[in-house]
């Protein structure tokens, strides 16, 4: 088994060295081929290490590559770690990856960059398989540092466009802040336990006998696990596009459509709540930062909810709605309920890589389009990605029929996290996120639903031309630049000469396979792996991999739930919000579009992202600027160059030119000088030998 770990693990990195380093030389086709070929062995490899390990009585191992650092007590190596997280993490990596190479073959058939687009994506798939894998915090963050580089080569993969570079940079820069607090955080562990490696750190007692040491400041007590794990959790935020660090996930829409499949569903945004379940180990003995995962989850759940219903660029919605999604994770592992949050994580990567590509095929079919305001009618033209995305949507609201095993994917986990929520309502936290659990549920039921009617239902804007989108009361170009970046322009199509008289098509079926398979796992990994995630089996299933401290009954109350109602509120609210949503967009269309011409306040404070961009320019973007004029026109021209090397300069230039005049070319002149040195050597001489 050690062989095919290593395999699986390596595999991607083989393709994207021979599609970066020879892409050129050997073609597209052949740089294409290498890639997903070898993606799909590492899925099959990864899925293999799965079966073995859930029904084959595996047990966890470890296999030790290649030493790395051994310093003192520092000791790191390059390690493919098994267990029931990681072998989780594989298929969820693997799985979506494979697929979103095989899509991207039809959709960057245009581009003459594949080879290149083939080897990031080869090289993403890579770097997030070294992070779930790691056996220790120093492989982790080399995986979480190298999923950062590979989105940011990604989304700026159009890097002649503004937009692209500039999206690409800032969620460079995001991530950079998260990930000084991950640094920190790292440090600390090691500070405090001497150790990085995990089988070592997760030991019975080891972490348990730092409970209650700290340090007094202020005349407070901070707990020093609370602050080393606060401090692991600012880089998850960042990584994850949680509230506060969550700006940069909408803006890597410009990176071309597979790519936010693969960011949204599998990679960097996963990363997040991976470490947090990983370490659940120290979370469970450090009770204040778990409130604080639990309250920023369940802030950014409702919050980016309240987004999406607002936004008519088809990805920038699905991008918001992986942000409220991030969110359910994130506060069901604050509540204690680690299982759960990983099962939503496994069903959320199925039914979101089904939307995103959905979305691209919808965009492939539209000439590039991607305002939904445009669109309408398309269900006769895209029946396939119709179908597809409609089980996507369903997924991720949720149906299903509470007391039974009907149900599709998202039924089965996102109803767990609001019940495991309802389980710790005996804390405000508990409390807190089950409020905004069935809140996020019904608004994530309106702007999914709504993604759908606009797109596939009612008039066929496109058939108008571009005075029926301005038709809609929308004068949002004045207000909100990015709401129509068409990240896809930079193909090299030649759609756009065509307009939009050409009628909307299906994409080929090198597209519309992925999104079939993913359109089962949509409906079926719910159902499917529910008893092992979260159900009967779920001890055995997870075995060391997650640790539940004793005082923690949470995932026992959830499956003993009295109150019926708490059952069918996600149901409710669901219905509800699909109802909502088909009243406003195919019964009465005209009055979002007169709500929208309106400009309220409400609507204009959640169009604009509650204007988190706007803040943060005013205030750090343009304070750093600031900083950055002071310390150069004072610090380095004023103070540096008119002290330093500009002011030496002067300074030696004007010596010199008094110096000169010393040299006169008389030798009595230095005959003189000569007898005033020999008589002060002789007066020191003398003074000093009569002391």
């Amino acid at each position: 088994m050690s062989s095919v770990v290593t395999v699986a693990v390596m595999a991607p990195i083989v393709g994207a060295f021979i599609a970066g380093l020879f892409g050129r030389r050997i073609g597209n086709i052949p740089s294409q081929a290498v890639t997903t070929g070898l993606l799909f062995l590492s899925c099959a490899l990864s899925w293999f290490t799965f079966i073995q390990h859930t029904w084959g009585g595996m047990a966890d191992f470890t296999v030790q590559l290649l030493p790395f650092i051994n310093i003192g007590d520092f000791h790191s190596a390059w390690s493919v770690r098994i267990d029931g997280l990681s072998s989780t993490m594989l298929i969820v990596v693997t799985s979506v990856s494979s697929l979103v190479h095989l899509y991207s073959w039809g959709y960057m058939a245009e581009d003459d960059s594949r080879p290149r687009f083939f080897a990031y994506l080869s090289l993403f798939t890579f770097a997030m398989l070294m992070l779930v894998t790691a056996a220790d915090f120093m492989q982790l963050f080399f995986g979480w540092e190298g999923v950062g580089l590979a989105s940011y080569l990604l989304i700026g993969f159009w890097y002649y466009k503004d937009s692209a570079s500039s999206a690409a940079i800032k969620a460079f820069v995001v991530n950079r802040v998260g990930d000084f607090g991950f640094a920190l955080g790292i440090m600390t562990i090691f500070w405090q336990f001497h150790t990085i490696n995990f089988h070592e750190l997760f030991q019975p007692g080891v972490i348990a006998a730092w409970q209650g040491k700290g340090w007094e400041f202020v005349g407070l007590h901070f707990s020093a696990l609370d602050i080393a794990a606060f401090l692991l959790f600012i880089g998850a935020m960042g990584k994850s596009a949680q509230f506060f660090l969550h700006t940069w996930l909408p803006d890597a829409m410009e990176g071309p459509t597979p790519v936010s499949a693969l960011i949204h569903a599998a990679t960097m945004v996963t990363a997040g709540v991976y470490m947090v379940c990983l370490l659940s180990p120290l979370f469970e003995y450090a009770p204040v930062a778990k409130e604080i995962v639990a309250y920023v989850g369940a802030i950014t759940a409702i919050f980016a909810a309240s987004i999406g219903f607002t936004q008519n660029d088809i990805k920038r919605v699905i991008a918001y709605s992986t942000c409220s999604q991030l969110g359910y994770m994130f506060f069901a592992a604050g509540v204690g309920a680690y299982p759960m949050a990983m099962f939503h994580l496994f069903t959320h990567a199925f039914f979101k890589a089904l939307l995103f590509l959905g979305a691209g095929s919808v965009i492939h079919g539209m000439h590039h389009e991607q305002d939904m305001r445009k669109m309408g009618g398309l269900w006769k033209y895209l029946p396939v990605t119709y179908a597809v995305m409609t089980i996507g949507t369903i997924a991720i609201t949720g149906l299903g029929i509470p007391f039974t095993k009907f149900g599709f994917a998202g039924f089965f986990s996102k109803d767990a996290i609001i019940e495991a929520a309802w389980a710790a309502h005996g804390t405000p936290q508990g409390m807190f996120a089950f409020v905004m659990g069935i809140s996020a549920a019904l608004l994530t039921s309106f702007y999914s639903w709504r993604l759908v009617f606009m797109t596939f239902h009612g008039k066929k804007h496109w058939e108008h031309g571009h005075d029926d989108a301005h038709a809609h009361g929308h004068d949002d170009h004045a207000h909100a630049h990015d709401d129509h970046h068409h990240d896809d322009h930079a193909h090299g199509h030649d759609d756009h000469g065509h307009g939009h008289d050409h009628k909307p098509h299906e994409s080929p079926w090198v597209m519309l396979t992925p999104l079939v398979v993913l359109a089962f796992g949509a409906v079926f990994a719910g159902f499917a792996f529910a008893p092992y995630f979260i159900g009967e089996h779920h001890e055995a299933f997870w075995g060391h991999a997650i640790f539940l401290a004793p005082t923690n009954e949470v995932m026992e109350k959830a499956e003993h739930i009295t109150e019926t109602w708490v059952h069918f509120a996600p149901l409710i609210v669901t219905l509800l919000g699909m109802a909502l949503a088909w009243y406003f967009y195919v019964a009465n269309p005209k009055l979002p579009k007169a709500m929208a011409a309106n400009k309220g306040p409400i609507y204009t404070f959640l169009y604009n992202k509650w204007f988190f961009d706007e803040i943060y320019q005013a205030t750090f973007v343009k304070l750093t600027k600031i900083l950055g004029d002071v310390f150069w026109k004072i610090g380095d021209i004023k103070i540096i160059d008119g002290l330093g090397p500009n002011g030496a300069a002067w300074t030696a230039l004007a010596s010199a030119k008094r110096l000169v005049k010393t040299q006169t070319g008389y030798v009595y002149h230095y005959a003189f000088f000569m007898f005033l040195g020999v008589a002060g050597l002789l007066t020191w001489v003398v003074f000093g030998m009569a002391h």
